[in-house]
């Protein structure tokens, strides 16, 4: 993405990134132990009460403006943006 937008430099603003699908945290929770090779360990804990009603549960990038701006490349899944740091973490080790 950073690099087609150097490509074309007249293009500017504020952009959302992402495939457009909402996700949960528990999917990229889900994702990540599964890049991993690792069964899932996920423990859940209470919404503290001054966060409750404020906090985001899931996330949608709205995609339009960006495509609207000419940016027609997909973008990765949560699984394979997952396994695609794990291995990258892997070679950097």
């Amino acid at each position: 993405m950073v690099l087609w937008l150097l490509d074309n430099p007249g293009v500017s603003g504020i952009f959302n990134l992402g495939t457009g699908q909402a996700r949960t945290w528990l999917d990229l929770a889900h994702a990540m132990f599964a890049a991993m090779g690792e069964a899932p360990r996920v423990d859940f804990v209470d919404m503290p009460d001054k966060l409750r009603g404020r906090y985001q549960y899931f996330t949608r990038a709205e995609m339009a403006k960006l495509r609207r701006a000419g940016y027609d490349r997909p973008f990765l899944t949560v699984e394979q943006g997952a396994q695609s740091y794990v291995d990258y973490l892997h070679k950097a080790a």
